[in-house]
Protein backbone atom coordinates (compact mmCIF):
# COMPACT_ATOMS: atom_id res chain seq x y z
CA UNK A 1 0.00 0.00 0.00
CA UNK A 2 1.70 3.44 -1.23
CA UNK A 3 1.89 6.29 1.43
CA UNK A 4 -0.73 9.22 1.20
CA UNK A 5 2.09 11.63 1.73
CA UNK A 6 5.51 11.29 2.18
CA UNK A 7 7.62 13.81 4.35
CA UNK A 8 11.13 14.62 3.59
CA UNK A 9 13.19 16.97 5.54
CA UNK A 10 15.12 19.69 3.85
CA UNK A 11 18.69 20.30 5.11
CA UNK A 12 19.01 24.24 5.59
CA UNK A 13 22.17 24.00 7.18
CA UNK A 14 23.58 25.66 4.26
CA UNK A 15 21.46 28.33 3.60
CA UNK A 16 21.98 29.21 7.45
CA UNK A 17 25.27 29.15 7.39
CA UNK A 18 25.32 31.47 4.49
CA UNK A 19 23.14 34.04 6.00
CA UNK A 20 25.11 33.76 9.74
CA UNK A 21 28.21 34.90 7.59
CA UNK A 22 26.62 37.20 5.46
CA UNK A 23 25.60 38.71 9.21
CA UNK A 24 29.02 38.60 10.26
CA UNK A 25 30.43 39.99 7.34
CA UNK A 26 27.96 42.75 7.61
CA UNK A 27 28.28 43.71 11.19
CA UNK A 28 31.86 44.04 11.13
CA UNK A 29 31.62 46.36 8.24
CA UNK A 30 29.36 48.75 9.75
CA UNK A 31 31.12 48.42 13.25
CA UNK A 32 34.40 49.54 11.05
CA UNK A 33 32.23 52.62 10.01
CA UNK A 34 31.25 53.72 13.25
CA UNK A 35 34.97 53.08 14.84
CA UNK A 36 36.20 55.48 11.24
CA UNK A 37 33.91 57.80 12.08
CA UNK A 38 34.26 57.39 16.55
CA UNK A 39 38.00 56.95 16.64
CA UNK A 40 39.64 60.53 15.70
CA UNK A 41 36.58 62.15 17.97
CA UNK A 42 38.01 59.38 21.31
CA UNK A 43 41.71 59.83 20.66
CA UNK A 44 41.10 63.91 20.23
CA UNK A 45 39.02 63.75 23.95
CA UNK A 46 41.58 61.89 25.22
CA UNK A 47 44.64 64.06 23.71
CA UNK A 48 42.79 67.26 24.94
CA UNK A 49 42.14 65.77 28.94
CA UNK A 50 46.02 65.40 28.85
CA UNK A 51 47.38 68.12 27.13
CA UNK A 52 44.41 70.96 26.11
CA UNK A 53 43.34 73.21 28.84
CA UNK A 54 40.11 73.69 29.24
CA UNK A 55 40.59 77.57 29.90
CA UNK A 56 42.81 80.16 29.23
CA UNK A 57 46.56 80.48 31.44
CA UNK A 58 45.24 83.89 32.41
CA UNK A 59 42.11 85.93 32.67
CA UNK A 60 41.49 87.91 29.69
CA UNK A 61 40.96 91.85 30.98
CA UNK A 62 38.61 94.05 30.00
CA UNK A 63 38.40 95.70 26.82
CA UNK A 64 38.74 99.46 26.88
CA UNK A 65 36.21 99.97 24.35
CA UNK A 66 33.46 96.75 24.63
CA UNK A 67 33.78 94.52 27.25
CA UNK A 68 33.49 90.93 26.76
CA UNK A 69 30.06 90.75 27.79
CA UNK A 70 28.72 92.94 25.16
CA UNK A 71 30.42 91.17 22.14
CA UNK A 72 28.27 88.18 24.02
CA UNK A 73 25.25 90.15 22.92
CA UNK A 74 26.45 90.70 19.58
CA UNK A 75 27.89 86.82 18.55
CA UNK A 76 25.00 84.92 17.21
CA UNK A 77 22.50 84.04 15.06
CA UNK A 78 19.82 83.58 17.21
CA UNK A 79 19.27 84.04 21.19
CA UNK A 80 16.23 81.37 21.11
CA UNK A 81 16.38 78.18 22.52
CA UNK A 82 16.55 76.24 19.20
CA UNK A 83 20.31 78.19 18.00
CA UNK A 84 23.41 76.46 18.03
CA UNK A 85 24.24 73.05 17.34
CA UNK A 86 20.66 73.07 14.79
CA UNK A 87 22.59 75.83 12.84
CA UNK A 88 24.37 75.74 9.53
CA UNK A 89 27.80 75.90 10.78
CA UNK A 90 29.34 77.24 7.25
CA UNK A 91 27.80 80.72 8.46
CA UNK A 92 30.47 81.93 10.64
CA UNK A 93 27.28 84.05 12.55
CA UNK A 94 26.48 81.09 14.42
CA UNK A 95 29.60 80.12 16.16
CA UNK A 96 29.05 81.80 19.63
CA UNK A 97 25.40 82.49 21.17
CA UNK A 98 24.62 86.72 20.81
CA UNK A 99 21.36 88.30 21.30
CA UNK A 100 19.79 91.31 19.13
CA UNK A 101 20.16 95.34 18.14
CA UNK A 102 24.31 95.61 19.15
CA UNK A 103 26.41 97.31 16.68
CA UNK A 104 29.45 95.90 15.76
CA UNK A 105 32.30 97.85 15.21
CA UNK A 106 34.12 97.30 11.83
CA UNK A 107 36.05 100.08 10.86
CA UNK A 108 38.88 98.72 9.20
CA UNK A 109 39.46 99.53 5.53
CA UNK A 110 40.85 96.34 3.76
CA UNK A 111 38.43 93.25 2.79
CA UNK A 112 40.86 90.15 2.67
CA UNK A 113 44.20 88.93 3.22
CA UNK A 114 46.25 85.42 2.83
CA UNK A 115 47.60 83.48 6.05
CA UNK A 116 49.56 80.61 6.33
CA UNK A 117 50.53 78.40 8.89
CA UNK A 118 54.16 76.54 8.38
CA UNK A 119 53.49 73.97 10.67
CA UNK A 120 50.92 72.93 9.16
CA UNK A 121 51.81 72.98 5.66
CA UNK A 122 49.08 75.36 4.92
CA UNK A 123 49.82 78.46 2.54
CA UNK A 124 47.90 81.21 1.26
CA UNK A 125 44.77 80.55 2.48
CA UNK A 126 41.88 82.99 1.85
CA UNK A 127 40.55 85.44 4.53
CA UNK A 128 37.36 87.00 4.10
CA UNK A 129 37.19 90.35 6.37
CA UNK A 130 33.85 90.21 7.71
CA UNK A 131 32.41 87.41 5.79
CA UNK A 132 30.23 84.71 6.13
CA UNK A 133 30.75 81.74 4.40
CA UNK A 134 33.05 79.24 5.85
CA UNK A 135 32.71 76.70 3.21
CA UNK A 136 34.33 79.03 0.97
CA UNK A 137 37.26 81.12 3.00
CA UNK A 138 38.49 81.46 6.10
CA UNK A 139 36.42 84.63 8.32
CA UNK A 140 38.05 87.21 10.26
CA UNK A 141 35.14 87.71 12.02
CA UNK A 142 33.62 90.76 13.47
CA UNK A 143 36.43 92.89 12.72
CA UNK A 144 37.59 95.88 14.48
CA UNK A 145 41.27 95.74 13.90
CA UNK A 146 43.49 94.90 10.80
CA UNK A 147 46.43 92.39 10.52
CA UNK A 148 49.32 94.41 12.31
CA UNK A 149 47.29 96.86 14.30
CA UNK A 150 46.64 96.85 17.66
CA UNK A 151 43.89 94.88 18.74
CA UNK A 152 42.34 91.05 18.60
CA UNK A 153 42.16 90.09 14.73
CA UNK A 154 39.59 86.57 15.47
CA UNK A 155 39.66 84.36 12.37
CA UNK A 156 37.40 80.99 12.01
CA UNK A 157 37.92 78.12 9.61
CA UNK A 158 36.15 74.88 9.79
CA UNK A 159 37.62 71.15 10.03
CA UNK A 160 36.02 67.58 9.53
CA UNK A 161 37.08 64.07 10.55
CA UNK A 162 40.88 63.14 9.74
CA UNK A 163 39.96 61.27 6.90
CA UNK A 164 37.70 63.61 4.99
CA UNK A 165 40.84 66.38 4.99
CA UNK A 166 41.70 68.36 1.72
CA UNK A 167 44.28 70.76 1.79
CA UNK A 168 42.40 73.23 -0.16
CA UNK A 169 39.30 72.85 0.39
CA UNK A 170 37.88 75.08 3.37
CA UNK A 171 35.19 72.68 4.71
CA UNK A 172 38.04 70.59 6.12
CA UNK A 173 41.06 73.58 6.23
CA UNK A 174 41.57 73.94 10.65
CA UNK A 175 41.35 70.12 11.03
CA UNK A 176 44.56 69.50 11.84
CA UNK A 177 44.75 73.15 14.04
CA UNK A 178 44.92 71.11 17.28
CA UNK A 179 48.53 69.81 15.95
CA UNK A 180 49.87 73.39 16.53
CA UNK A 181 52.25 73.46 19.12
CA UNK A 182 53.27 76.70 21.61
CA UNK A 183 56.02 79.04 19.99
CA UNK A 184 54.48 77.90 16.25
CA UNK A 185 54.34 80.60 13.90
CA UNK A 186 51.24 81.95 11.94
CA UNK A 187 51.75 84.66 9.25
CA UNK A 188 49.56 86.96 7.62
CA UNK A 189 49.98 88.75 4.02
CA UNK A 190 48.47 91.77 3.64
CA UNK A 191 48.78 94.86 1.71
CA UNK A 192 51.82 93.66 0.73
CA UNK A 193 53.46 93.19 3.95
CA UNK A 194 54.10 90.35 5.93
CA UNK A 195 53.34 89.72 9.73
CA UNK A 196 54.85 87.25 11.70
CA UNK A 197 52.53 85.77 14.44
CA UNK A 198 54.01 83.19 17.43
CA UNK A 199 51.83 81.01 18.98
CA UNK A 200 51.49 81.46 23.00
CA UNK A 201 48.12 79.39 24.55
CA UNK A 202 46.17 77.34 23.25
CA UNK A 203 43.00 75.71 25.26
CA UNK A 204 39.74 74.60 24.27
CA UNK A 205 36.52 76.84 25.58
CA UNK A 206 32.38 76.37 25.18
CA UNK A 207 30.26 78.33 22.62
CA UNK A 208 29.29 80.75 25.29
CA UNK A 209 32.46 81.82 26.44
CA UNK A 210 32.73 84.38 24.24
CA UNK A 211 35.26 86.42 25.63
CA UNK A 212 38.28 84.90 23.19
CA UNK A 213 36.74 87.30 20.58
CA UNK A 214 37.12 90.56 23.17
CA UNK A 215 39.19 93.04 21.76
CA UNK A 216 42.29 94.49 23.41
CA UNK A 217 44.83 96.88 22.77
CA UNK A 218 47.48 97.06 24.46
CA UNK A 219 49.33 94.40 21.72
CA UNK A 220 48.50 92.87 18.14
CA UNK A 221 46.81 89.60 18.55
CA UNK A 222 45.66 87.29 16.61
CA UNK A 223 43.30 84.20 17.94
CA UNK A 224 42.05 80.90 15.40
CA UNK A 225 39.47 79.13 15.95
CA UNK A 226 37.65 76.30 15.01
CA UNK A 227 35.21 73.37 16.15
CA UNK A 228 36.79 70.12 18.00
CA UNK A 229 36.41 67.41 18.33
CA UNK A 230 36.75 66.75 15.26
CA UNK A 231 33.48 66.14 12.65
CA UNK A 232 31.69 67.81 15.46
CA UNK A 233 30.50 71.03 16.61
CA UNK A 234 30.82 70.09 20.86
CA UNK A 235 33.64 72.80 21.81
CA UNK A 236 35.61 75.66 20.40
CA UNK A 237 40.17 74.83 19.91
CA UNK A 238 41.16 78.86 20.38
CA UNK A 239 44.59 79.26 19.43
CA UNK A 240 45.64 82.65 20.56
CA UNK A 241 48.76 84.06 18.86
CA UNK A 242 51.37 87.66 19.14
CA UNK A 243 52.48 89.92 16.63
CA UNK A 244 56.38 89.19 16.59
CA UNK A 245 57.71 91.20 13.33
CA UNK A 246 55.87 93.15 11.35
Amino acid sequence: MAPIKIYKKVNTYKKKKILSIVSYVSLTIGLGFVMWAVYPMISFELYAFFFLKRKPSSPIPQSETVSALEYAKSVYASSGIFSSNLKDFSDANVWFPRGNNFPVKQDIDIKNYSLSIPKLNLTNLYVDVGGEDLSKSLIHYLPASAPGQYGNVSIFGHSSLPQLYKKNDYNTVFTFLPKITLGDKVVIDSGGVSYEYEVYDIYIVKPQEVSVLEQKFDNSYLTLVTCVPPGTYKDRLIVKAKLTTN
